[in-house]
């Protein structure tokens, strides 16, 4: 997840903005970095949930018709906005079985693409008894607003330090369970797995949930050549906090959390090694100087620790109805900086860096979509969420503004 607690720099850089954590109007200009094209789309960010919300980490829907959006509290709980009000009682509440500290707990949720009818979910956690990652599934009771409590485990992942987690499961448009593992943590991938595949750390991870006990192996899976494990999908990456699939192409977009120095965005394709820990974006980690890239896909943008950035979160390509201009961008933004970024492919190379949509006080633990493509931004620290919009052609100032109601 996001480098929550590790930077004092950003964080440092962080207590410069004027934070209100309770009924926020925030109102947030386009900003045209120095250079930037005059097409940059204008958005701004409206409050959906104004606060209140414990450690939020994610929202998604679950694809039911209902118009719900579902939040993770990072602490074990799944809370419910239904018709713009957040419901008091959580959707689940698993805090107990939890492990609630730092880059550990609740951190992934993913809904059955035939959730309307078979009621099936999965979620992605740190278990509070071991320190292991849980891929577990529940289903929803006859209560659609609260999920019934029989946990069938999937599958359990050991893991030697506590950070670099990962978090992310999201089913692909191919109806298969993908999941975002990190390398397991301490600094610099000491062990390497990242690069041994034998280990499931460090991986994109691809299976069926629909066949097998408790899973099976998608039989167009990279070929493991009977070396390494056959869930594996992409290797070679440090932590993938948050990816996505572009509802148009089915392209897998993932933000990979650099170490020291540098952050990246990774188009995601069966096979392929990313290169950490030899590569860390387009450089070389380790060895410092005179690595061999050889092999590695680069990123498709990376970005440099500086202007208080020192963590990416991943977003979405837009695809949604709101905001005309901004529709093929790929949006996302860096966890310390508050910064939310776009980024088009114009070609294939050279690797890209960042065009600036918004500068935010909000600590940008994640994007969210909804069932029309529509984008959220999640404030980890304001315990709050906000809908992406388009921006009153009237407000052209190029800085941010808050607007706190007397």
């Amino acid at each position: 997840m996001p480098a929550i607690g590790l930077s004092q720099k950003a964080a440092a850089h962080r207590r410069l903005w004027p934070i209100v954590s309770f009924w926020l109007w925030l109102s947030l200009a386009s900003v045209l970095p120095a250079g930037a094209s005059g097409d940059v789309p204008a958005i701004a960010l409206e409050p959906l949930v104004a606060g209140g919300l414990e450690r939020p980490l994610y929202l998604t829907h679950a694809g039911d018709g209902t118009g719900r959006l579902f939040i993770l509290e990072q602490p074990g709980r799944i809370r419910i906005v239904r018709d713009g009000q957040l419901l008091e009682a959580p959707f689940l509440d698993i805090a107990k079985q939890v492990r609630f500290a730092g880059e550990q707990g609740l951190l992934g949720l993913a809904f059955h693409p035939s959730y309307k009818t078979n009621g099936r979910y999965f979620i992605h956690y740190v278990r509070a008894s071991d320190g292991r990652t849980v891929i577990a599934e529940f289903q929803a009771s006859s209560n659609p607003d609260r999920s019934g409590m029989s946990e069938k485990i999937i599958l359990t992942v050991a893991q030697p330090y506590p950070n670099h987690k990962g978090g992310m499961i999201e089913f692909g448009p191919d109806g298969f369970l993908y999941l975002g593992l990190g390398d397991g943590g301490s600094g610099g991938d000491p062990e390497n797995r990242a690069q041994n595949r034998a280990e499931l750390l460090g991986k994109i991870l691809r299976v069926d949930v629909d066949h097998g006990h408790p899973y099976a192996i998608p039989s167009d899976n990279p070929p493991t050549d009977g070396k390494g494990r056959p869930e594996i999908y992409a290797t070679g990456l440090r932590n993938p906090w948050r990816f996505s699939f572009d509802r148009q192409t089915g392209e897998l977009w993932a933000g990979d959390v650099g170490q020291n120095e540098w952050e990246e965005i990774d188009s995601i394709r069966p096979g392929e090694n990313y290169g950490w820990r030899v590569m860390e974006g387009t450089h070389c980690y380790r060895p410092r100087l005179f690595c061999s890239a050889e092999g590695f896909v680069p990123p498709v943008v990376e970005y440099a620790h500086e202007q208080g950035r020192c963590s990416v979160t991943g977003g979405y390509v837009y695809r949604g109805e709101r905001i005309p201009s901004l529709r093929g961008a790929y949006v996302y933004g860096d966890f310390c900086s508050g910064e939310v970024f776009l980024f088009r492919r114009a070609r294939p190379d050279p690797v890209g860096v960042p065009t600036v949509l918004l500068s935010t006080p909000l600590a940008l633990s994640s994007f969210g979509q909804d069932a029309a493509g529509e984008l959220y931004v999640i404030d980890y620290r304001g315990g709050a969420v906000f809908r992406v919009i388009q921006a009153d052609p009237g407000h052209t100032s190029r800085l941010s503004t808050i607007l706190i109601p007397p």
